[in-house]
């Protein structure tokens, strides 16, 4: 009778850990497997949404056969508190153990933005509105109200505080939180820029700076100009010269307009820099990287004048005279006697 105890004792011995090893292996094998996917899918971990939850959602779609050995193991793993609101990408191969942990990491799918060098503020404001992955900025949020919106109101004005850039976030990010990021980087590099300024620099403050990069950013887009054509305004300046550029007369526009008339030239306001000297009150654009340094750091050269050759590149000048005949050249088609264009 002993013998046969002992027997069953052991066959039920060798059943428990035979039934331990199956499910071990059923377990293990339900969070590797591949989830049945024909093509990639969209996963939206809602704020609060726990691990029962997301087990029973893995269930109901068919990636798990059971929820509970996803919830089981997620408890055992710790990852139920870490687990982070947002939208996931599962992807064709990708196993449960593999999304459920992505979800702990915060492997959110990343949405794009690009602010390109020389856009307004205005431009900003409505990619940022017609972005579908972002919430906001209220249609009540505009250029005259958009630094209280930002708790920014110091800053006076709006334009030129924001680095161009290409930004990355989550679906359902608050669009002001990307142009907070976009504030917080244009402080980085314009601090960078005013302490790399070259000694006799003559604007008097990084926020002058400022002001002049993006002057230059709206004046020319290649690289290899942009600091002569910084050593042209910052020339001008020292000089007390005024800047007559067209780009800050631009600025004052209507949206849209390309073109300047003469009585547009002549009309004396505060960005009309052929009527006054110095620098216009704010930026005119949001100027990038390399503008700000070439605006810190222009190229060492006697030009104070510069056209456009009309093929994207321009013709620098020391002189007045010289500036006058490549305008001619340039601008008029060797027709001198029709001459009748301000000077830079």
């Amino acid at each position: 009778m002993k013998r046969i105890s002992l027997a069953v004792l052991a066959l039920l011995v060798v059943l428990a850990l035979g039934a331990a090893w199956w499910l071990s292996e059923h377990y293990q094998a339900q969070l590797d497997t591949p989830m049945a996917l024909d093509a990639s899918e969209r996963f939206q971990l809602e704020p609060g949404q726990g691990l029962r939850s997301v087990s029973r959602t893995f269930a109901e779609r068919g990636w798990v056969d059971s929820a509970w050995v996803l919830e089981a193991y997620g408890r055992r793993q710790g990852i139920a508190p870490r687990l982070q609101a947002g939208e996931y990408a599962v992807t064709p191969g990708m196993t449960p153990r593999e999304l459920i942990h992505a979800m702990a990491r915060g492997e959110v799918v990343q949405h794009r933005l690009t602010f390109p060098e020389g856009w307004t503020i205005r431009q900003a404001l409505a990619a940022l509105r017609e972005h579908p992955e972002l919430i906001g900025p209220a249609e009540s949020v505009g250029v005259d109200n958009l630094l209280e919106a930002l708790g920014l109101e110091d800053l006076g004005h709006p334009e030129g505080w924001f680095l161009p850039d290409t930004y990355f976030f989550g679906s359902g990010t608050e669009a002001l939180a990307v142009l907070q990021r976009a504030h917080q980087a244009m402080r980085l590099h314009l601090d960078r820029a005013w302490e790399d300024r070259i000694e006799d620099h003559p604007v008097k403050s990084p926020y002058e700076l400022l002001i002049l990069a993006s002057i230059i950013e709206r004046e020319t887009g290649r690289g290899d100009e942009r600091d002569r054509v910084a050593g042209v305004f910052v020339n001008r300046l020292k000089r007390g010269m005024r800047l007559q550029t067209d780009p800050t007369l631009l600025y004052a526009q209507e949206p849209g307009v390309q073109r300047l008339t003469r009585a547009e030239l002549d009309r004396d306001h505060p960005y009309n820099t052929y009527t006054r000297a110095g620098l216009p009150p704010t930026p005119i654009a949001l100027p990038g990287r390399a503008a700000l340094q070439a605006a810190a750091r222009p190229a060492e050269t006697n030009d104070l004048f510069f056209v456009s050759r009309g093929d994207g590149s321009h013709h620098f000048s020391e002189t007045y005279r010289e500036h006058r005949e490549a305008v001619i050249r340039y601008q008029l088609g060797g027709d001198g006697s029709r001459y009748g264009i301000r000077n830079r």
